[in-house]
């Protein structure tokens, strides 16, 4: 049992770095049949050589041996043609390592939750269903139609498990899937622009919650985008902000929006268009004017939303885990990849 164990960790982290067997046995000094012997649970490694693979996968030697395993749900990667199968395997180790830390820890403090999709009676036919279903969510959550300053916060508070990866291909944005069949997950990249961030993240609450029956893809991604964009800046508050129909609308106004509702300035254009404030001409004109005046392009573009959208529930549970002694200082310091000192420093009351 121990032996097949490993086997699949070794396996599992060999993926994780995008290696082959003979990468692995160069850095070993063994034959590639070997590490083979290794995978297939026929030979176990020596200590020195754990060493070996612990330092060449970055990963904890408690890794190797650690029985808690998580079962990913369906994953979609909507950006097949650029994202090589190996890139897709390597992150979906990476999105199970960071899970089955999260959810060992969650049962270590025996916290149980049930998510409930408020909105999964909703049936999304076209694009109006998507505006019913956001004001049912926005309500059901008891946020209205207030500005959000911090949606990883709110997607925690209502039991989505978010994850943030930063050393990842610049070519992922985010997803969206049940973990074990039940706890809802997104996973985003890190590294985007705060903006962006809210934007991918409530994107891919829109795949993990709305009913799309028997829906194509390109049709699934508009239907989420229009969930992302009117649950940050719902049509109402579009109205309020900039009133009827315009001729023009100010740099001034649009950065001021963006300071409030943390969504671009790019997205906010397509929401006074969406909301039929602005012309589609005017659209078209705003983005010729963005295209051809570099200095202009570079003050539509830039980040202002003074919220950083950072993730800190996980190291909250280990804190939480470590005080309550249902966990090691040398088990904290792995599960937040920090040396013993500072997380001593960190729980010192």
């Amino acid at each position: 049992m121990m032996e097949k164990l490993v086997a699949n960790r070794i396996k599992n982290a060999r993926i994780l770095k995008c290696l082959s067997q003979q990468n692995v046995a160069d850095e070993l000094g063994v034959s590639k049949q070997m590490v083979s012997k290794y995978e297939n649970g026929e030979a176990i490694p020596t200590s020195s050589r754990f060493l070996k693979l612990s330092k060449l996968f970055g990963l904890k030697i408690d890794y190797f041996f650690s029985s808690f395993q998580v079962e990913l749900g369906e994953i979609n990667f909507r950006k097949k043609s650029s994202f090589s199968i190996k890139k897709q395997s390597s992150l979906k180790e990476q999105i199970k390592i960071n899970l089955e830390n999260y959810i060992w820890l969650e049962d270590t403090l025996s916290i149980d939750y049930s998510f409930k999709n408020a909105i999964e009676n909703i049936s999304i036919n076209k694009i109006e269903d998507v505006e019913k279903a956001v004001l049912k969510l926005r309500n059901e959550w008891n946020i209205g139609i207030d500005p959000i300053h911090n949606i990883i916060q709110l997607l925690e508070d209502k039991e989505i498990k978010v994850i943030e990866l930063y050393d990842v291909d610049d070519k992922f944005d985010g997803l969206a899937t049940y973990v074990n069949g039940k706890y809802p997950v997104i996973v985003v990249n890190g590294n985007f622009p705060v903006e962006r961030k809210r934007f991918t993240l409530l994107h891919e609450l829109g795949h993990l919650l709305l009913n799309l029956p028997n829906c194509e893809t390109k049709k699934e991604e508009q239907f989420c985008n229009k969930f992302a964009a009117e649950f940050l800046f719902p049509r109402e508050i579009v109205v309020k902000e900039f009133g009827g129909k315009r001729n023009h609308i100010t740099l001034a106004e649009l950065i001021a929006t963006q300071k409030k509702y943390g969504i671009s300035i790019p997205a906010i254009v397509y929401r006074l268009v969406d909301s039929g404030i602005l012309s589609k001409q005017r659209h078209s004109d705003f983005y010729k004017k963005t295209r051809f005046n570099p200095s202009l392009d570079r003050e539509v573009n830039a980040s202002r939303f003074e919220t950083p959208e950072k993730s800190s529930r996980f190291e909250q549970l280990v804190y939480r885990a470590l005080s309550q002694e249902n966990i090691s200082i040398s088990k904290a310091s792995s599960l937040l990849n920090k040396n013993i000192e500072n997380v001593k420093e960190s729980s010192l009351i």
